[in-house]
């Protein structure tokens, strides 16, 4: 089957891109599933249930999440119905639902899930489980035959660890997919026990921004160490980021991987 990954969709032109781009990509290209990720959806902080929807009539069929997932209180009811293809970070303690979620489609069964890395951003101090510990966890209680294809989320800062995460899984899920940086990585692979991987798949929304938001709301953050509220960009090229991935839906085995970006 082939298996789309979208990187962080960044506010509304995030939105926009994928409702214009996805459907035709998933015509050309036979995708049959598709997965994104959904932390910065909302003005860049979390998922609207309306934004979920418009998500889902573009072709979306499961999102992941990272450290703004909690944001929105109205999202928590389909983070925790084991039904909605919602899934917050396994690891993070104050995030609802269970962390994971097996999506059905068609007749394929796909295990979806995040993790968030050992430092993210501004809440570099906030406890999480060891995602290494934490995925093997899940896989354990998890039995293999209950899914079909497998596809893991390290949603984090170092590069190492989004390195170290996909090689210690190999052979044992079919999808390892950084993200968090909104810059994409040119290391895309399938590993020697057939585990595709890439380090960061970057991000839909802003390019002319600096990860989707406004040069002028954030240069004095750096310059002149100000605290600044971020400002999502709205103007100027847009950018979309994904990953292609065939596997074998029978073993659960990635036989390629790809990456899409496209800019307009």
């Amino acid at each position: 089957m082939k298996l789309l990954y979208i990187g962080d969709i960044m506010g509304e032109m995030g939105v926009r891109a994928v409702e214009q781009l996805l459907p035709q990509l998933v015509t050309a290209e036979g995708v049959k599933f598709v997965a994104a990720q959904a932390e910065n959806v909302t003005e860049g902080k979390g998922m609207s249930t309306a934004d979920y929807d418009r998500l889902r009539a573009a072709g979306v069929h499961a999102f992941t999440g990272g450290n703004h997932t909690p944001t929105r209180p109205e999202l928590y009811a389909l983070l925790e119905d084991p039904a909605a293809p919602v899934t917050g970070p396994l690891n993070m303690q104050e995030c609802p639902g269970p962390g994971y979620k097996i999506v059905l489609q068609g007749q394929v069964r796909v295990l979806v899930t995040s993790l968030l890395g050992s430092i993210v951003g501004k809440q570099a101090d906030a406890a999480v489980e060891n995602p290494l510990q934490a995925i093997d966890t899940l896989l354990t209680i998890v039995p293999r035959g209950s899914y079909d294809v497998s596809v893991v989320n390290l949603h984090g800062d170092f590069s190492s660890e989004k390195v170290i995460l996909p090689h210690y899984l190999d052979g044992r899920v079919s999808l390892v997919v950084g993200d968090h940086w909104h810059v994409p990585t040119a290391d895309a692979e399938v590993l020697p026990h057939h585990t595709a991987r890439i380090t960061d798949v970057g991000m839909c929304g802003s390019l002319d921004s600096s990860l989707g938001v406004t040069f002028d709301s954030i240069i004095p953050r750096w310059r002149d160490g100000k605290q600044t509220r971020n400002i999502l960009e709205t103007k100027g090229r847009t950018q979309f980021c994904a990953v292609l991935v065939d596997v074998d839906e029978l073993t659960g085995e990635a036989r390629s991987i790809r990456q899409i970006r496209q800019i307009w």
